[in-house]
């Protein structure tokens, strides 16, 4: 059963998105991407209160992802890539990804915190960031 409901393009679009954000990391990082992108449309919380969807996480400005300005992004979306998505939405989780509502990739070590949240680790060269569960009790399920 899934955590969010979406249709088969908004699948695609996560499909690109993890892809553009994740593809040198393999499927892993894909993977936790993708956990990170899920997390915002289930929030409730933070800068993610008016997203229900997969396009409006996708597309949220301010706040959203610097790969959707990039010329790769908008390439078709690959089967590999659509079942990763398909995983994530279904709840599959991967740490550190697994709650986080941010990631980036810094130049060095990651910071300890990033929007005034906790470092939940890294993954080849992205940082994730996990909110408390007080300040975002909806995405730990």
């Amino acid at each position: 059963m899934a955590v969010l409901k979406s249709n088969s393009e908004e699948r695609k679009l996560l499909a690109r998105l993890m892809r553009a954000e994740a593809e040198g990391e393999g499927r892993l990082g894909m993977l936790m991407v993708g956990n990170t992108g899920v997390n915002r449309v289930v929030a409730d919380c933070l800068d993610f209160k008016d997203i229900r969807t997969l396009s409006n996480m996708v597309y949220q400005s301010p706040g959203g992802f610097e790969a959707i300005r990039k010329p790769y992004f908008y390439q078709k979306a690959r089967n590999a890539e659509i079942n990763l998505a398909n995983q994530v939405i279904r709840g599959w989780k991967y740490h550190p990804g697994s709650y986080s509502l941010w990631f980036f990739k810094p130049s060095g070590p990651c910071p300890a915190t990033w929007f005034n949240q906790a470092n939940a680790g890294r993954y080849k060269s992205h940082c994730f960031y996990n909110p408390t569960y007080d300040d975002c009790p909806s995405i730990y399920w």
